[in-house]
């Protein structure tokens, strides 16, 4: 497809999905300052498989039996595109984001982060560590937490290294981790890329959950093998 027809189909797509975004946004602030907090996942669950159909794609989800609905994990996923999160929100909606802080400070935006339970990756001291710990304890009772264990979109489609903050995670909250493997978003719209590239199949693979038990008995190093040799192996 030529580009100049993508960027035609991108700019429409854009003309529906940001006032889509815009809507759903007022929609989870009115609901958070109305103290509807338990009717915030089904929006966003809206939201993003809301999002797929505005902008034409199909989204394939493999693995469904490998995730525990009754469950609470820790979710790891692979980051490549601006997409990533509505992909991981239209697998699981009840879940609580664990990412960079800087998010917190953009207006608006901010107040839906916390809406949704976002704990911000504080500065590692005593201080902030426990408090990061303590909020991640709290959203873990309640829901599955979410991580891009890269910290952020990678330039290249291949894994990034992993940073050591969904360790921590871990090691607070000691639920198990469900690996996601998410293929062809780098593809369709990756972080120095406007257009979308609409041939592209988008799909997620989710795979069987790596115990807590399991991942005590090894070092940080050999976690982080572990969980990056499960993203990587569906990776294509």
């Amino acid at each position: 497809m030529k580009n100049s027809i993508l960027y035609t189909y991108t700019l429409l797509s854009y003309t529906l999905l940001y006032p889509f975004t815009f809507l759903i946004t007022l929609t989870v602030l009115v609901f958070y300052h109305m103290g509807l907090r338990k009717q915030i996942p089904a929006v966003i669950w809206f939201w993003a498989t809301g999002s797929f159909l505005l902008i034409g794609k199909y989204y394939r989800i493999e693995g469904r039996e490998n995730f525990d609905k009754r469950k609470k994990y820790i979710l790891v996923s692979n980051h490549s595109s601006l997409f990533d999160i509505m992909g991981i929100m239209a697998i699981c909606s009840r879940i609580s984001w664990f990412g960079r802080a800087n998010l917190m400070q953009i207006p608006v935006f901010g107040n839906v982060l916390r809406a949704i339970n976002y704990v911000p990756m504080q500065t590692i001291d005593l201080k902030n560590t426990k408090n990061m710990m303590g909020q991640l304890i709290n959203n873990s009772e309640s829901q599955t937490v979410a991580i891009f264990p890269e910290g952020t979109r990678t330039t290249t489609g291949d894994l990034s290294r992993f940073r050591k903050g969904f360790l921590h995670v871990l090691k607070a909250s000691q639920l198990d981790i469900l690996p996601v493997t998410l293929n062809g978003f780098f593809e369709f719209k990756p972080k120095n890329r406007f257009y979308f590239n609409y041939p592209i199949k988008l799909s997620a693979r989710i795979h069987p959950p790596i115990t807590y038990n399991e991942l005590q008995q090894l070092d940080d190093s050999e976690i982080i093998a572990r969980v990056r040799n499960s993203i990587e192996s569906a990776l294509y």
